[in-house]
């Protein structure tokens, strides 16, 4: 399926004549000397592809560039030159009328400070964007309900929003993107006004929402650790410009340069990486109608102590031990001699490794890795878990090199871009009501 939203050559440079700005970037001028003719360069040479069903988050320092990104595809900041698609649709091509349409019908935005309604109802608020678009009171009130149901506040929607805590009044705005059932959503910084254990359980219920929404979302955030744990693919910006684009995997283990390599270096890799990822595939497996002469070669070919065993479907049946098969082989029993001593931990394929560790400790055999349909994919020594979780992150990881440059270094971000600094949740354009999908 084609992208959903695609970004090609993207620039926005504030001040006058913007275009010069990005011929002198073009020209290798820096950001910097644009500053001293008067421009602010917000966004230079952006180009990326969000595809349908994705998680793309935009991630970086407060001055990358990252808040205008979200603007331009929201229609709210036009381009200074570049191309911006959404579906098979040029923005710039469009009409006024036409933006404020694509924002009503295929685009819903939730907000770093919620941008609630404080004398409507949390269902009134709910249910505002489909107001603006014209549905009648009943449907809209209908699937504002149903959307405050999804987010875990149903029988809430005749409180005022000053009545809820701020992970609830975040949940209304996410109701509400929800509720007009668009094909993208914009997240700018959506949980970042939040505690540290509320962001963390509006984070859980977005992933676990998104497995039965399957919405594309564009999600703006500043922290590393956020980005890791939502994103299907991330981008880093710097200073305007998108530095790399990959997995958290990808990001992690392949830095594209010493500026990435330095900014995960303190990441919590143990909550970003999962079983898939540090899981390891056997040398051999045995089948379950095989016997314990079989197991007992595998044994010795593998020099492994443990030997797992699967059913015909690819499904875990058992571990085996050299003891037990050694036992077995010497009795000339025929049926295999499983552990009374030693479980088989399963795990989830997702399961973050900041869980693995109390399963691991309490069990001598590898965790064994089963994909969505139960069907075995690897397995995770205790070895190979320490190591994920750092002892010994190799080039790229702790000890990647001193002198790289700080993430917050650089010329520095110089005056916000454009009508408000960058970044900044109290911008008269990210607060319009045209964001929410009406007219202003």
């Amino acid at each position: 399926m084609p992208p959903v939203i695609t970004a090609e050559g993207l620039y926005k440079v504030f001040g006058r004549r913007p275009a010069r700005g990005v011929e002198a970037l073009e020209r290798g001028r820096s950001r910097a000397e644009l500053r001293e003719d008067g421009l602010t360069a917000a966004v230079i040479d952006a180009s990326f592809s969000v595809d349908p069903g994705e998680i793309f988050v935009v991630m970086g320092l407060s001055g990358s560039g990252k808040s205008t990104l979200i603007r331009m595809v929201n229609g709210l900041l036009p381009a200074t030159a570049g191309t911006l698609r959404i579906g098979d649709d040029v923005l710039s091509d469009m009409s006024a009328a036409k933006i404020r349409d694509v924002r009503r019908r295929r685009i819903s935005m939730v907000f770093q400070h919620f941008a609630l309604l404080p004398h409507r109802t949390v269902g009134e608020n709910a249910a505002y964007g489909l107001q603006v678009s014209g549905m009648n009171r009943s449907d809209r009130e209908a699937r504002a309900t149903e959307a405050l149901k999804m987010v875990g506040l149903e029988g809430w929607g005749g409180y005022r929003p000053g009545d809820l805590s701020g992970g609830m009044q975040q949940r209304v705005g996410l109701a509400r993107a929800l509720a007009a059932d668009t094909d993208v959503l914009l997240m700018d910084e959506a949980f970042s006004a939040l505690d540290p254990l509320i962001r963390r359980d509006m984070q859980d219920q977005l992933a676990d929402l998104q497995q039965h929404l399957d919405k594309t979302i564009l999600f703006i955030t500043h922290d590393l650790n956020e980005a890791m744990r939502l994103g299907d693919r991330i981008a880093m910006m710097r200073d305007g410009r998108i530095e790399q684009i990959g997995t958290s995997d990808e990001i992690l283990n392949e830095p594209a340069n010493d500026y990435v390599a330095r900014f995960i270096q303190d990441v919590d890799r143990s909550r970003v990486l999962t079983a898939s990822t540090v899981m390891e595939h056997p040398a051999q497996t045995l089948g379950s109608e095989q016997g314990p002469r079989t197991a007992h070669k595998m044994l010795r070919e593998t020099q492994n102590p443990w030997l797992i065993v699967l059913k015909r479907d690819r499904t875990p049946a058992g571990v085996l031990w050299e003891d037990d098969v050694a036992a077995a082989v010497s009795d000339g029993r025929d049926d295999l001699p499983w552990s009374t001593v030693h479980e088989m931990p399963v795990v989830s394929h997702d399961t973050p490794v900041a869980e693995l560790f109390t399963l691991s400790a309490q069990h001598l055999s590898p965790l064994v890795v089963v994909d969505d349909e139960g069907r075995f994919a690897g397995v995770v020594p205790r070895v190979t878990l320490l190591t994920a979780a750092g002892v010994g992150l190799g080039e790229n990881g702790s000890d990647a090199p001193a002198d790289g440059p700080d993430p917050g270094a650089g010329p520095g971000p110089g005056p916000g871009p454009g009508p408000g600094p960058e970044d900044d949740p109290d911008s008269p354009a990210l607060h319009s009501t045209d964001a929410l999908g009406g007219d202003r």
